[in-house]
């Protein structure tokens, strides 16, 4: 047993709390600005810092003096849990940027609430909290812990990390009556975009859904434009005239500076090939970057590289002889695929990293016509087992899910298949299949993956016929 500064107390060593500690740290207690200003005097020592908090908010504190000092601890470690300030109670850089905005209340609590979302499993905590109000339950520490350990965040038996993160994110307008989550005031803070940017409010639906499906394959190409309608028509429902693409489509994005096209061939007997349609500058810095921007917001930090990388470069470090390398490249897979379908990222329940590269679940959602949650699981190993796919079945009640997506860089083992084809014959559950060859397929044609996922729905759609 050893003591967590994480947790302002004495914790087991092998699991720390993901949650920062924030007892006596919360705004019901001290006054953010002020705390920030002691910092910025009594920087470098520690033990000043301490004795000024103490003599400004625990003096008059009905308990002795050694707990005075405690709590005063207490709210330094917090200042540091939060990122605030270092060991020996200097500002940091992102608090000496709190301090400049000290004079400002709401840009300082604004920037605070910023931070907590983007770093400190803020995202996490307020979608945790709407799927239990959701799901018509009443959100309470204890149910709190439950629902976030599902997605990988832990915190610590009667811990209050988490009321202590609220009434920050409730001073940054996060957090209204109670814990009622403004998803206005989530996006105007974490600068989250819309489904359609501003930039391309001037276009026609079909030409703003035609590009963002080329932003969402990630690389500039050049693609054929059949295949990037393709997959449009598959993500979105948009219907194209494919007579008159290029003059409806393809042109005017052209015009507009943000594709750049390329006669196809003719072919002896077949007419002429599509256009070649590859990602300009423009594009890559208006609209890809916006949308990587937002996805790294919600992602580690050592993963966000990776998410800029082709998906042939993710494949190859699968194979790297760092296990850390290895779980990263299995999570950015997990990425690269549902950001193909443009799935909405909600959390990372089991990191690659946890189990040596070989492993990694995902949960994504969509709110296309209706809502749908998806289980990702991702694995790096020769075969996919039935183990595999039952632990992800066994998890779909607790997560509310309604797919189940499980892609192996192997093969799928007969007795998985055998047991996912039960599952979707006596259940509302479906279960995406993909193998080695089908991840393989999909790097060489991003619009593949419309086939595979046709596939297996064709699949599950003899398996759930109904008897009328």
């Amino acid at each position: 047993m050893g003591k967590d500064s994480s947790d302002g107390g004495v914790v087991s060593q092998t699991r720390r709390s993901d949650l920062p500690f924030g007892s006596e740290f919360s705004p019901s207690q001290i006054e953010l600005a002020h705390v920030l200003e002691l910092a910025n005097q009594h920087g470098g020592d520690w033990r000043a810092f301490e004795a000024a908090v103490k003599q400004r908010y625990f003096s008059r504190n009905p308990t002795s003096d050694y707990n005075k000092g405690k709590l005063a601890n207490n709210t330094k470690l917090g200042m540091i849990a939060y990122g605030l300030i270092d060991r020996e109670a200097r500002l940091t850089e992102f608090g000496q940027k709190l301090h400049g905005l000290r004079a400002d209340a709401d840009k300082l609590h604004s920037e605070l609430g910023r931070h907590i979302l983007l770093h400190l499993h803020g995202m996490t905590l307020a979608q945790c909290i709407q799927d239990i109000v959701a799901a018509g339950e009443e959100a309470d520490l204890i149910k709190l812990r439950e629902w976030l350990e599902e997605r990988g965040v832990h915190f610590p038996r009667g811990g209050k990390h988490p009321s202590m993160m609220r009434l920050w994110l409730e001073k940054a307008g996060v957090f209204t009556d109670g814990w009622h989550v403004s998803d206005a005031r989530v996006k105007e803070l974490i600068g989250a975009a819309s489904a359609e940017f501003d930039v391309l409010a001037a276009l026609s639906r079909e030409q703003r859904l035609y590009l963002k499906t080329l932003a969402n394959m990630g690389d500039a190409g050049p693609y054929a434009s059949n295949d990037v309608e393709k997959l449009a028509t598959a993500t979105y429902g948009v219907k194209f005239n494919e007579k008159n693409l290029p003059k409806q489509v393809l042109y005017p994005l052209e015009q507009a500076g943000y594709v750049k096209l390329e006669r196809g061939t003719r072919e002896q007997g077949r007419g002429a090939k599509p256009f070649l349609v590859s990602a300009t500058e423009k594009l890559v810095k208006e609209v890809i970057g916006p949308l990587l921007e937002q996805l790294e917001k919600q992602t580690e930090s050592d993963l966000r590289g990776l998410l800029r990388k082709p998906l042939a470069e993710i494949l190859k470090e699968l194979d790297a002889t760092d296990t850390h390398v290895r779980g990263l490249a299995l999570e950015a897979l997990a990425f690269k695929l549902m950001r193909l379908l443009d799935m909405s990222y909600v959390a990372t329940r089991l990191r690659g990293t946890a189990t040596g590269g070989a492993e990694v679940d995902l949960v994504f959602e969509s709110s296309r016509l209706v809502f749908s949650r998806w289980q990702v699981q991702c694995k790096n190993t020769a075969s996919v087992a039935l183990d595999d796919v039952a632990k992800e079945v066994g998890l779909t009640h607790m997560l509310k899910s309604n797919v189940i997506v499980v892609v192996g860089t192997g093969d799928i083992g007969p007795a998985a298949r055998r047991y996912a084809n039960k599952v979707m014959a006596d259940s509302n559950l479906c279960i995406v299949l993909l193998d080695g060859r089908d991840v393989t397929s999909i790097e060489r044609n991003p619009s593949a993956i419309v086939d595979v996922f046709n596939r297996e729905a064709a699949h599950a759609m003899k398996l759930k016929a109904l008897d009328l």
